[in-house]
C-alpha cells in the first residue's frame, strides 16, 4: 500500500471504478483487453478510399484503424455528423465508462463530478475536410460545425454535456503525453477535495492523410506494408518507425470514500503521478532518458514507494529507435539491478503499441487498460514482434506471450513532442 500523504484518507484516495475503450482491437475495454493478453495485432492496411483525393504515391498504407466502428446507438445520427471522429470515438468510451460503474449521472451533486480528456491533435478530419471544401467549393460552404467539431477541448465539453458535469473541467494537448497529463490531472482533483468523480482518459483519430503524410515526411512512420501486423516492433532491432493509430479511452476515477458509499465495484487505486519536461528539443527525446527517468521518480515519490516495488512499467515503447533507447536507458538508470534481466532482475517491461500503434494523444489512456489488467488479474500483457532486441537492451520485454505475474504496483509511461514525460501508478486495490 502506498505511503503517500492522501492514503488514509478514503475522501482523497483516487480509485477507478468504470473502463470505456474503443480501439483497433476491439469496441469495448473487455475486448481490446483479451486482444492484448492473446497478443493479438490491430494493425491493418488503411482504407484505399482514405488516399482517393490524393493521387501521389504512398510510401505508408497501414495503420491501426477502428474499423466497422459506427457511434449508434450512443449518438444519433445527426447529433453524430456534428461531431468530428476523434469526439465520437471519446464520447462512446465514456458511454461505456460510465455504464461500466453503475454510477448513476442522472442525478447527485453535479458540482462534484467533471471530465479531463486528452488529444495531442484535435478535429484533424475537420480540419483537411474544412480545407478541402474552401479550395473545392468556396468558404461559405464550409460547415459551421468546423469549429466546434476541431477543438482540441470538443471531447471535453461534449462529454460534460452529456452526463451534466460541472465541476473540474480541462483538456489537454501535450502531443503523446495528452491522456496521461489528463488522468494525473483528474486525479489531483480528487486528491485536493474539489470533486468526488472524474471521467479522465484521451481519443485520438489522426490516421488521416495530412497526419499519415507529415509523420512520412519526417522518416516516423514503418512502411512494413505487406506485413501490416508486423510492422510495430518495440525495441527490435529490425523496427523502421512507428504506426499510426486511433482510439480512445475513458475511466471513472473517484474518492474511495464516494466509491465505497455506493456499493461501487473498484478495478484499482491510481496513487502516484509525475511529469516532467526534456527541455531539449521540440521532437527528439533526450538520448539518456534523463527528463523520463525524473517523471518516473516523482511517479514514484508521489505514490510513496520505492522503485523495487513496482512490477511492470507499460512502455511508452512507440517502435523508433531514439525513442526506444532513450525509455531504455531511463528504466535501466532508474530501476537499476531491479531491472537488468542478466542480473536476475524481476521487473517487466512491455510495449502493448506493438499490438496497437501509436494512438498519440490517447495512448496513455488505451495503455491504462493493461496496467489495471496487470494489477487486477496478475497478468501483464506481451511485447509482441520482438525478435532480436537492441544491444544493450538488459530487460525482460515479456516478448511473445503474455506473462502471469502478481503486482501490486504498476507504472504507465508516456512522452510526446515537446519533451513531454508523463508516468501513472496504479496499485491493487485491498480495501
Amino acid at each position: 500500500m502506498s505511503t503517500n500523504a492522501t492514503t488514509h484518507d478514503p475522501a482523497r484516495r483516487v480509485v477507478i471504478t468504470g473502463i470505456g475503450a474503443v480501439t483497433n482491437l476491439g469496441i469495448g475495454a473487455g475486448a481490446t483487453w483479451n486482444a492484448m493478453r492473446e497478443g493479438r495485432s490491430g494493425i491493418s492496411a488503411i482504407e484505399e478510399s482514405m488516399f482517393e483525393r490524393y493521387p501521389e504515391p504512398w510510401d505508408v498504407k497501414i495503420g491501426g484503424q477502428v474499423k466497422d466502428f459506427s457511434p449508434e446507438p450512443v449518438l444519433e445520427r445527426r447529433e453524430a455528423r456534428r461531431l468530428d471522429r476523434t469526439a465520437q470515438l471519446g464520447i462512446v468510451a465514456a458511454a461505456e465508462a460510465a455504464a461500466d460503474s453503475g454510477l448513476d449521472f442522472g442525478s447527485g451533486d453535479f458540482e462534484r463530478r467533471g471530465t479531463v480528456i486528452g488529444s495531442g491533435i484535435g478535429g484533424i478530419r475537420t480540419i483537411e475536410d474544412g480545407l478541402n471544401t474552401m479550395r473545392d467549393r468556396g468558404w461559405s460552404r464550409m460547415s459551421p460545425f468546423t469549429v466546434p467539431r476541431l477543438m482540441v477541448n470538443a471531447v471535453t465539453g461534449n462529454i460534460s454535456i452529456r452526463y451534466n458535469l460541472q465541476g473540474p473541467s480541462a483538456a489537454h494537448a501535450t502531443a503523446c503525453a495528452s491522456s496521461g497529463h489528463a488522468i494525473g490531472d483528474a486525479m489531483g482533483y480528487i486528491q485536493r477535495g474539489l470533486a468526488d468523480v472524474m471521467l479522465a482518459g484521451g481519443s485520438e483519430a489522426a490516421v488521416s492523410p495530412l497526419c499519415i503524410g507529415a509523420f512520412s515526411t519526417m522518416k516516423a512512420l514503418s512502411k512494413r506494408n505487406d506485413d501490416p501486423q508486423r510492422a510495430s516492433r518495440p525495441f527490435d532491432q529490425d523496427r523502421d518507425g512507428f504506426v499510426l493509430s486511433e482510439g480512445a479511452a475513458v475511466y471513472v476515477l473517484e474518492s474511495l470514500a464516494h466509491a465505497k458509499a455506493r456499493g461501487a465495484t473498484i478495478y484499482a487505486e491510481l496513487v502516484g503521478f509525475g511529469n516532467s519536461c526534456d527541455a531539449g528539443h521540440i521532437t527528439a527525446p533526450d538520448a539518456e532518458g534523463r527528463g523520463a527517468g525524473r517523471s518516473m521518480r516523482l511517479a514514484m515519490r508521489d505514490a510513496g514507494i520505492e522503485p523495487g516495488q513496482i512490477g511492470y512499467v507499460n512502455a511508452h515503447g512507440t517502435s523508433t529507435s531514439l525513442g526506444d533507447k532513450a525509455e531504455v536507458a531511463a528504466v535501466l538508470e532508474v530501476f537499476g539491478e531491479h531491472a537488468r534481466a542478466s542480473s536476475g532482475g524481476t521487473l517487466i517491461m512491455s510495449s502493448t503499441k506493438s499490438m496497437i500503434g501509436h494512438c498519440l494523444g490517447a495512448s496513455g489512456a488505451v495503455e491504462m487498460i493493461a496496467c489495471v489488467h496487470a494489477v487486477r488479474d496478475s497478468v501483464i500483457a506481451p511485447t509482441i514482434n520482438l525478435d532480436s532486441p537492441d544491444e544493450g537492451f538488459d530487460l525482460d520485454f515479456a516478448a511473445g506471450d503474455a506473462r502471469e505475474r502478481p503486482s501490486q504496483f504498476v507504472m504507465n509511461n508516456t512522452f510526446g513532442f515537446g519533451g513531454h514525460n508523463v508516468s501513472l501508478i496504479v496499485a491493487r486495490f485491498d480495501g
